[in-house]
């Protein structure tokens, strides 16, 4: 029985060897998942879970983030992020990962940060770690975004291209639509607490979507009807997807950044049709692994990413504001 009570020190080589076994543990539950990296430097000690024979039986890390305002990624969440980073080995995490919420809990009602409303308590959890939900649930935490994964080459659905449609490369001058659609994307997933509008989003969005498109060869393309661009698929070359590499295996990794469809075209295959494309431009180029995010709410996203070939890999559990963690 794991109690929540703190070893006062943990031996480097002890970290070490848990880490060892959380790697272990990672690769029986899903094989896309990375090897666990260093425990990152937090803002105060480790957090340290007491096995019932008095060594450790896991570790957490308390980071705490503040989003620039001229960082488009402040749409994707809280202004203030307060992640805790856990080391769990056992095959059952439910004691172990109870107690080490209980620690962060308390850390984080001493934290004048942790009240304001622009404020999140986050924790990455891997999706098919299934023994952590019922502490995740006690302790307030709501899974709010899904981080999915396709490997090179997976099946996908159908992807007839529809009729009157063309599917291309998007160019400079379609800056004006693409924006628009990215724009579409955000204000669908603010209903799901997935984004959020803020008084600068749609010109951060435009200076992205400029950069975006100069790039060659190009990693936007867009569904044109009559002349007018009614869907988009926007990546990010590897180069620019470090940020969420890490989180997968390794390999040649990109980052899906968007997906839309005009809601007046939807359900006609053209969704498929524009990833079907995407995907053959990556695997063209060699691309091992493409990830992407979806809301855990919005009933669109997952049945249509699993057709696509994706599915969970991580899934993103928060509090807002983070001192609503118990």
């Amino acid at each position: 029985m794991t109690e929540a009570k703190r070893v006062p020190w943990v031996s480097p080589d002890v970290v070490d060897d848990l880490s060892e076994a959380v790697g272990r543990r990672w690769r029986d539950l899903d094989p896309m998942l990375p090897a666990p990296r260093d425990l990152p430097d937090g803002c105060m000690a480790p957090f340290v879970v007491a096995g019932a024979n008095g060594r450790p039986a896991g570790v957490g890390v308390c980071r705490h983030r503040q989003i620039p305002d001229d960082a488009l990624d402040q749409v994707w969440g809280t202004v203030t992020r307060l992640e805790l980073t856990p080391g769990l080995p056992e095959p059952d995490t439910s004691a172990a990962l109870d107690a080490l919420l209980g620690q962060w809990r308390d850390h984080l009602a001493a934290l004048p940060e942790a009240i304001g409303e622009d404020s999140a308590a986050i924790i990455n959890w891997p999706s098919r770690d299934v023994s952590g939900i019922k502490a995740l649930l006690k302790h307030g935490m709501q899974p709010i975004a899904v981080l999915a994964v396709r490997p090179a080459g997976r099946p996908a659905g159908s992807s007839d291209i529809p009729p009157g449609v063309v599917i291309r490369e998007a160019r400079p001058d379609d800056l004006d639509a693409v924006t628009e659609l990215e724009m579409g994307v955000i204000r669908f997933d603010a209903q799901f607490g997935a984004a959020i509008m803020r008084p600068a989003t749609e010109a951060l969005v435009d200076e992205d979507t400029r950069k975006a498109l100069t790039k060659r060869p190009g990693w936007v393309w867009v569904a044109e009807r009559d002349g007018r661009v009614v869907g988009l698929v926007n990546v990010q070359p590897p180069e620019e997807s470090a940020w969420i590499a890490f989180m997968t295996r390794p390999g040649t990794t990109v980052y899906l950044q968007t997906m839309f469809v005009r809601p007046d075209e939807r359900s006609g295959g053209l969704g498929a049709a524009l990833v079907k494309r995407a995907h053959d431009e990556l695997d063209a180029r060699g691309i091992s692994t493409t990830l992407l995010h979806h809301a855990q709410m919005n009933p669109l996203s997952a049945p249509f990413w699993n057709r696509m070939g994706y599915r969970p890999l991580w899934t993103g559990w928060e509090t807002r504001p983070a001192s609503a963690l118990r």
